[in-house]
């Protein structure tokens, strides 16, 4: 039953607790004594929404920043994510495979902002050993969620 509320939620976390006990045909009192549950011990860690920031007025940027690090010696990549995901510019901070070691995302009013965050708070940090910017120029999708449906069908013809 845990997986089966925890794929509703993550799809549409306005359901009620009714709602959610139609779809899984469980009991309501079942069901919200597991979602809190999982509240309590930290498999759901939050509700969030997304937003389509361009339709609004907020002026912002993100930025997905490349970093390589030199691993911390008993704590490995663990204490360096610490020191960076605790920015509050930070809004996600992912250990990766591949050409470099964590995957920083960042929120700032402008590219400047942004590149005064990697310059001034990011590089500095000791274990650092470099890093790459990449700026969002637009979303397509986001969390499943589509920005812009197209208003016409765009396949080719099979006849």
């Amino acid at each position: 039953m845990k997986n089966q509320i925890l794929e509703i939620i993550e799809k549409n976390s306005k359901l009620t607790v009714e709602q959610i006990a139609v779809m899984t045909g469980n009991d309501i009192d079942d069901v919200g004594s597991c979602i809190n549950e999982m509240e309590k011990e930290g498999v759901i860690l939050g509700y969030n929404t997304v937003i389509n920031w361009e339709k609004t007025e907020k002026e912002s940027v993100q930025a997905l920043i490349e970093v390589k690090v030199t691993p911390q010696r008993a704590q490995g990549f663990d204490k360096v994510a610490e020191r960076i995901y605790k920015f509050p510019e930070v809004t996600d901070c992912y250990l990766m495979s591949g050409g470099f070691d964590l995957t920083v995302v960042i929120e700032g009013m402008t590219m400047k902002e942004v590149a005064l965050f990697v310059a001034e708070k990011l590089a500095p940090i000791d274990c650092v050993i470099g890093t790459a910017t990449h700026f969002v120029l637009k979303k397509y999708k986001d969390k499943g969620i589509v920005f812009e449906k197209s208003s016409r069908d765009e396949r080719e013809l099979i006849s």
